[in-house]
């Protein structure tokens, strides 16, 4: 499957992984809308190594902690370019335990990572045309499945988003397909931190980015048959 004359919203598109699905969506033909909440001069620069690619590119910034801008940016993307597929990349990972937690940390994952994909799957499902076939990518996590105690705002607001994945898949069905994909150690965060990761990870090793994008493209463009799973790109971290 081609996704020539394909449009693909990628939030978080501008930077880390969300640039690695904006690319790996240009590399199979799609062009591409790059989402980004205060990350211009990063957009632009993925936005010009997509053109190189043969794709178009868009940038829109949206804070996706304000639901006011939130609601619209659906709206706005689809003035460029009529949507078949959305990926709800942008999330905040804080490094918090359940005790630290503020009602403001709280509060900010949940609007970010959860309630952001909510709003804008439910306005891209609305717009999607009579007829048409569309696809929603959420990005989760290994912890999502997996709960633990650290980073407790992010886990939980992930393993909402792996939930909401699966009722999303069959209250959309048979016109979008939407799956999720739960990461590892794929990029080290940018808090640090990194250094004990890998003795928890069965592979010994991170994910290479080739690994990364043949994971989401396979889900952009694989069968359409395959819908409310969630693949784990995590080594089998989630296994242990």
């Amino acid at each position: 499957m081609t996704l020539k004359d394909k449009t693909v919203l990628v939030t978080g598109g501008a930077r880390r992984v969300g640039r690695e699905f904006a690319l790996a969506a240009a590399q199979i033909g799609a062009n591409v809308i790059i989402h980004h909440a205060h990350s211009p001069e990063e957009a632009q620069k993925t936005a010009g190594e997509i053109a190189a690619l043969g794709s178009m590119a868009w940038t829109l910034e949206c804070d996706l902690s304000e639901i006011s801008q939130t609601a619209t940016l659906i709206e706005r993307a689809c003035a460029i370019q009529p949507l078949y597929a959305l990926v709800n990349s942008a999330a905040i990972f804080e490094p918090v335990t359940f005790r630290e937690t503020t009602m403001e940390q709280w509060q900010k994952h949940l609007d970010i990572n959860l309630t952001a994909p909510f709003l804008l799957s439910q306005a891209f499902a609305n717009k999607l045309p009579a007829g048409a076939t569309g696809r929603i990518i959420n990005i989760v996590d290994w912890r999502a499945l997996r709960p633990g105690a650290d980073h407790f705002p992010y886990t939980i607001s992930k393993a909402a988003l792996a939930a909401m994945t699966k009722s999303m898949a069959a209250a959309l069905a048979p016109d979008i397909t939407v799956n999720g994909l739960a990461l590892g150690a794929v990029l080290p965060p940018s808090t640090g931190g990194a250094s004990d990761i890998l003795k928890y990870v069965p592979a010994k090793r991170w994910a290479n980015l080739d690994e990364l994008r043949e994971a989401f493209q396979f889900l952009l463009q694989g069968p359409a048959y395959i819908t409310g799973e969630i693949i784990h790109l995590d080594g089998g971290r989630h296994l242990i």
